[in-house]
């Protein structure tokens, strides 16, 4: 189990056994790469195996008087000492980093597991004929002796509405994942799981902070993230995509470090509307780093498929997954750790749909006939572009969205099949019925969110679903591969605490997302960038799947193959194949995410082809 993971831990290998507890480590050396940071690593009592990193180790050595007593230079040294001397709870609420540990207390039997509030660092759990397994990823725990590889229907249901597998539901019945901001403690009689949360965000606007304020203090604290997160005894690059978001990473690197003398990383693809490596460059060029680009085209995506499902071990279906792990190996000649924008835009409001929630309230001020018996008819008619965020995807996004109380029309944006699409779809629309539609997984999020802003609540409600579930599933899996660690910066404690106290008017100045980030921004970066619209690194596989793709797809999403999963109707399929084909309309969101089951039934349920499948093994 433990070889499945040498990927995310090349340099170095360990176990620890007892009759309760037993564990095995993979370790990618990044802090302190001497023997003194060899895990599992204990302390008093306390047996620790975490994947982390822990950014104010050092302060706390300092102020706990941890430093007389330590043996190593290491972060998860001064962890495995905290957890020992002042629990898991306390400790918690302390460190400031992205982690999933295991903590073993051998005096009181008791297995503590924790995972970071913002899900950077996965976490998976088993239980099975009367033992609980935990791993960073679900492939090991295919292995345990027993257990049967069955799909979650469940999990397919939401999976074909989200193109992702949301909350701790994972593809395998049985398999569950750890939720962000979740401790678990474990004892090793009959006791029942104690499940509690930590790093919570409270949301409590300070009505008395003026946008000049924000600015100023925004980018202090991400400044000094940034600054913390470049701790490493190996060298630390950027991926660089020419958004918002990864320019201030760059830029906030380069005040950090008091150089350019870094790598940055960026994609490109031939169709200009999804080509952001221009931008990138001017960026590049801008702060002088020592830039790289790495182009992408289909020919890439036919050699990486499936195999980087292999790397991911469930279906998913967010386009930017392929030329992730692309950057990523060619990014590993260079680099150890990489620092991400990932975060920007749930912390300081990036997305189209935080600017429609605001336009609709404007929009429902127009009568209802006129809205669905003249507007909607009319955007509907739209013809169907395969551009990048066309006018036409918008607009209808909008239109639809708008008529939905709030929640759901802030799911509506990033549904990819309808609950009566997917009852065409699934064979047993039964279980369609019987499991809750997924626009209530957002339904319910909104709800818990303790702030009545309806930013605020869009905000909490992609932290918990779109973040950790999507966006953290590439960032980890899709550079882990390569042995290559991923900080966010964005996902910084204060700075994440700070936002949730400004008033959200500062955040969105009008419909203007990003006010904030921008104004921070500006005289550090071209006025091109801060000024630019967000356009997120994705794929043009719509129009591939028309064209250099439209043979692979035709034949994965073949009636036969399809019939072969026992779980999708093959004739709705070719449905959906053809009007796409026809470009009556733009199926290639769901096309791409029937494609991604497809290929992960075949691997991981009807084979054990996902034993020496990888994402590296096909781009070595």
């Amino acid at each position: 189990m433990a070889d499945l993971l040498a990927h995310r831990g090349p340099d170095d290998s360990g176990t620890y056994t007892t009759a309760q507890c037993g564990m095995a480590h993979r370790r990618l050396a990044i802090i302190d790469r001497s023997k003194g940071g060899h895990q599992p690593m204990s302390a008093g009592t306390i047996t620790l195996s975490s994947n982390s990193e822990i950014y104010n180790f050092r302060e706390l050595a300092q102020t706990h008087g941890l430093n007389p007593s330590l043996r190593s230079s290491s972060d998860t040294e001064v962890l495995a000492q905290l957890i020992a001397t002042k629990g898991p709870e306390a400790t918690l609420d302390l460190i400031d980093g992205m982690f999933a540990f295991a903590a073993w207390d051998e005096a009181s039997s008791t297995l503590h597991l924790a995972r970071d509030p913002f899900g950077v660092k996965p976490l998976f759990v088993l239980e099975h004929d009367g033992v609980l397994w935990f791993c960073s990823e679900i492939k090991p725990l295919l292995l345990v002796p027993g257990f049967e590889r069955r799909p979650s229907k469940k999990a397919l249901h939401h999976f074909l509405s989200m193109a992702y597998i949301p909350g701790a539901h994972t593809a395998f019945e049985g398999i569950e994942e750890i939720r962000p901001g979740s401790l678990w403690s474990i004892k090793a009689d009959d006791t029942p799981i104690k499940k509690s949360k930590f790093g919570q965000t409270r949301w409590k606007t300070d009505h008395s902070i003026s946008f000049k304020d924000a600015v100023h203090q925004s980018k202090s604290l991400l400044f000094e993230a940034v600054e913390r997160q470049l701790v490493s005894d190996v060298e630390v690059g950027v991926m660089l995509s020419g958004g918002l978001d990864s320019s201030a990473i760059a830029a906030a690197t380069k005040h950090a470090r008091g150089d350019a003398d870094f790598h940055t990383f960026s994609i490109g693809f031939a169709d200009k509307s999804f080509d952001e490596s221009r931008h990138a460059r001017t960026v590049a060029n801008h702060l002088g780093t020592r830039h790289h680009h790495i182009p992408v085209g289909p020919e890439d995506i036919i050699a990486v498929l499936p195999h980087y499902l292999g790397s991911i071990h469930e279906p998913y279906a967010d386009g930017s997954a392929i030329p992730t792990s692309l950057l990523a190996k060619y990014a590993s000649a260079h680099v150890t750790v990489l620092l991400s924008g990932e975060g920007g835009d749930e912390m300081f409001t990036g997305y189209d749909t935080h600017a429609a929630a605001l336009a609709r309230r404007l929009y429902r001020r127009i009568p209802t006939w006129f809205r669905k018996g003249v507007v909607s008819p009319i955007v509907r008619q739209l013809p169907v572009s395969h551009a990048k965020l066309s006018f036409d995807f918008k607009a209808k996004r909008f239109v639809h969205g708008a008529e939905f109380e709030a929640a759901r029309a802030h799911y509506s944006w990033r549904e990819v099949l309808s609950e009566e699409a997917k009852e065409k779809l699934i064979i047993s629309s039964d279980d369609c019925q019987n499991y809750p539609a997924s626009y209530g997984l957002f339904s319910d999020r909104w709800s818990e969110c303790e702030s009545s802003d309806p930013i605020h609540a869009m905000l909490y409600t992609d932290r918990g679903y779109h973040l950790p579930d999507d966006l953290m599933v590439k960032n980890d899996r899709m550079t882990m591969a390569f042995g290559l660690e991923a900080r966010v910066p964005f996902c910084d404690r204060a700075l994440v605490a700070y936002l949730a106290t400004v008033p959200t008017e500062h955040l969105m100045r009008g419909l203007k997302p990003k006010a904030l980030l921008r104004e921070a921004m500006h005289g550090l970066l071209p006025a091109a960038i801060t000024h630019r619209k967000k356009m997120g690194l994705e794929m043009p596989y719509s129009k591939w799947m028309r064209g250099p793709l439209a043979a692979m797809t035709e034949d994965i999403l073949s009636p036969a193959r399809v019939a072969a999963t026992g779980l999708l109707h093959p004739s709705a399929v070719q449905k959906l194949l053809r009007e796409h084909r026809e470009m009556t309309f733009d199926h290639g969101r769901p096309l791409w995410s029937l494609l991604n089951f497809v290929l992960w039934h075949e691997l991981f349920i009807q084979s054990d082809g996902f034993r020496s499948t990888t994402v590296a093994t096909a781009l070595h």
